[in-house]
C-alpha cells in the first residue's frame, strides 16, 4: 500500500503543534475549558497569542474564520492523538455507490476524537464558491457527537501552494438525498469527469453524505 500523503495538519504546523500545542492544553485546563466549544477554545490566552502569531502580516479579512476553525480541528486532532483515516481507491468506490440512507443514525458508543480522513489524490472535486473553479478534495477533519457530524474539508492542499482551501459544516445525515436533474449523486459534473474516473461533490449537503458514509460503525 502506498505511503499516506502529508496532512493537512502536518503542512500547515510541522513542528509548531509539538512545541505550542503543550502549551495550548495547559492553558485550556487551567481555564477548566472545554477544548470542542470553540467559544470556550478562543477565550484561552495561550490560543489567542497563537492566532495573533499566525495571522499574515496583511491580516486575513474575511479568512479570520477559517483560520479560527483550521487551528480548532487541528488542536482537537491532535489531542486525539493525530488519528489519520486513509481511504483507498476501493474503499472511496464503495462509499460512491452506497445508496443514500433511508435510516435515522444510531447514536455512537465510541468516545469522541478528532481524526483527519484522507481520500485518493485528485479522485474527488467540488466548487467551494459559486463562480469558483472546482478543486480537489484532499479529506476532511471530522468530530462526530451521535447523531451530528462535525467536518473541515480542506481542497486544493499541495506542497507547491502557499495556502488551501476550507470548508466548514455539521449536521445529521442527510435524509434520502437526490440531485435536482435526477444525476446519481457523486456522479462528475466536470468536463471530461467521467472519462477520468472523477467524481464530484454538488453541494454541501453531498459533502456531509460522503463523510457520514465514511463514518466508522457506533
Amino acid at each position: 500500500m502506498a505511503a499516506a500523503r502529508p496532512t493537512p495538519f502536518a503542512l500547515v504546523f510541522g513542528a509548531l503543534a509539538g512545541d505550542r500545542f503543550p502549551g495550548l492544553r495547559s492553558g485550556l485546563q487551567a481555564a477548566g475549558s472545554d477544548p470542542r466549544d470553540r467559544d470556550s477554545f478562543l477565550l484561552v490566552r495561550e490560543v489567542a497569542e497563537l492566532l495573533h502569531e499566525l495571522r499574515p502580516d496583511a491580516g486575513v479579512g474575511t479568512g479570520v474564520e477559517t483560520l479560527v476553525a483550521f487551528l480548532h480541528y487541528a488542536y482537537l486532532f491532535w489531542m486525539s492523538g493525530e488519528i489519520l483515516q486513509t481511504v483507498d481507491e476501493a474503499q472511496l468506490e464503495n462509499l460512491l455507490r452506497l445508496p443514500p440512507s433511508q435510516l435515522p443514525v444510531l447514536p455512537s458508543s465510541r468516545p469522541p476524537d478528532c481524526r483527519y480522513v484522507q481520500l485518493p489524490a485528485l479522485r474527488v472535486w467540488a466548487t467551494p464558491l459559486a463562480g469558483q473553479p472546482a478543486e480537489p478534495l484532499d479529506g476532511w477533519f471530522a468530530a462526530r457527537s451521535n447523531d451530528r457530524l462535525a467536518l473541515l474539508a480542506v481542497l486544493g492542499l499541495s506542497p507547491a501552494r502557499e495556502g488551501l482551501t476550507a470548508v466548514e459544516l455539521a449536521g445529521s445525515r442527510p435524509a434520502a438525498l437526490e440531485r435536482l436533474d435526477g444525476s446519481p449523486l457523486f456522479s462528475p459534473t466536470l468536463a471530461g469527469g467521467a472519462a477520468a474516473g472523477l467524481a464530484s461533490l454538488a453541494g454541501e449537503e453531498e459533502l456531509l453524505e460522503l463523510a457520514w458514509r465514511a463514518e466508522p460503525p457506533p
